[in-house]
């Protein structure tokens, strides 16, 4: 039991809260990390169908995780990473079943009836769409 930790980041002052969180857990299970970022800004939506280059947006993203992955390793742990394109809780699904973890683990903003209509919720959709436990925490 959580040998394989899916954390989705956001490239946000929130990745910091859950990696904290999540580190004595991880070390103490000998878990594998892979950390997930998706980008969803328009070229990142379009860009398989367009064939487009890479944004620097999406530059940017692929550097943040090689960042954070190369803390995770100097620390010891086993990490890979993922950046996926698109709506962010489809492809935090698609890459769950994918990678065949056993646990989810992620921040959310705590938002609230009005703001999950307006804005959707990556977190909502994520943990009623999954057979594989969430762990939610959320970010003051």
């Amino acid at each position: 039991m959580y040998q394989h930790i899916l954390i989705p980041l956001e490239n946000s002052r929130y990745d910091k809260i859950i990696l904290d969180h999540i580190r004595p857990l991880a070390r103490m299970r000998g878990a594998r990390l892979t950390l997930i970022h998706v980008a969803d800004g328009w070229v990142a939506r379009h860009y398989e169908q367009l064939k487009l280059r890479e944004s620097e947006e999406i530059r940017q993203d692929r550097a943040y995780l090689a960042q954070v992955a190369g803390q995770l390793r100097d620390e010891g742990f086993e990490v890979d990473t993922v950046l996926a394109m698109g709506d962010p809780a489809d492809e935090i699904l698609r890459v769950i079943e994918e990678t065949d973890c056993d646990l989810v683990a992620m921040s959310t903003h705590g938002h609230r009836f009005i703001s999950d209509l307006l804005y959707g919720s990556t977190a909502h959709k994520v943990r009623h769409s999954t057979t594989v436990p969430v762990l939610l925490l959320r970010a003051p």
